[in-house]
């Protein structure tokens, strides 16, 4: 897994700058990927558009850009314009009727791994890719076997231990993220207008 995700970014290398990666899983299956957009969107229906060319269009914007992508029973939402992570509050209001998991990380750090489930944030990992400064919040139990992917990686290998969020998130979730999924014009993406208000 760990290698797709290296050949992904390898391919890809402007999403290694930002991006953040939110992968829900719903407890009802009445969910729908709409609900779960306008939940991303602070309770808004997000704003919904054709870019030509997305992945080169969405440094335009000054709001978070979202693909986003179905999976069996699973969602996932690529931010991928500047690596906005996905508010707290936004992660335990959908955390309350399903499973998240988030990895995200711009051009001033970050490196972040969490998972939130029940209404509250159970784990979270920062500055994953730096062995001697990561911080561990919640449960150590979630995330116990994303260290050991980790620390197989050479110390300075980011591209693998960025690939190693992925890989632990789509062995959770089983939610993959395929290249060719970003090799996309006139494609349509999601723009949050309301993702950060309280």
């Amino acid at each position: 897994m760990i290698d797709h995700y290296r050949n992904l970014f390898d391919r890809h290398q402007w999403l290694e700058g930002a991006l953040c990666w939110t992968v829900v899983q719903p407890l009802d299956e009445e969910i729908s990927a709409e609900g779960l957009l306008r939940r991303l969107n602070g309770g808004r229906d997000p704003q919904q558009r054709i870019m030509e060319y997305p992945t080169e269009e969405a440094w335009r914007e000054d709001l978070p850009v979202l693909f986003a992508f179905g999976g069996e029973g699973t969602y996932g939402f690529l931010e991928f314009s500047y690596g906005y992570a996905t508010p707290d509050h936004i992660l335990v209001e959908l955390s309350k009727t399903s499973r998240v998991w988030m990895t995200t990380w711009h051009t001033n750090g970050g490196y972040t791994i969490l998972k939130a489930a029940d209404g509250q944030i159970k784990a979270r990992m920062g500055y994953f890719i730096f062995a001697e400064h990561r911080i561990q919040e919640g449960d150590p139990n979630i995330l116990a076997d994303f260290l050991p992917m980790l620390d197989s990686l050479d110390q300075e290998d980011y591209r693998g231990k960025l690939s190693a969020a992925f890989a632990f998130i789509e062995a959770s979730t089983g939610m993959r993220l395929e290249s060719e999924w970003l090799d996309v014009e006139e494609a349509p993406v999601i723009i949050l207008d309301n993702w950060n208000e309280d």
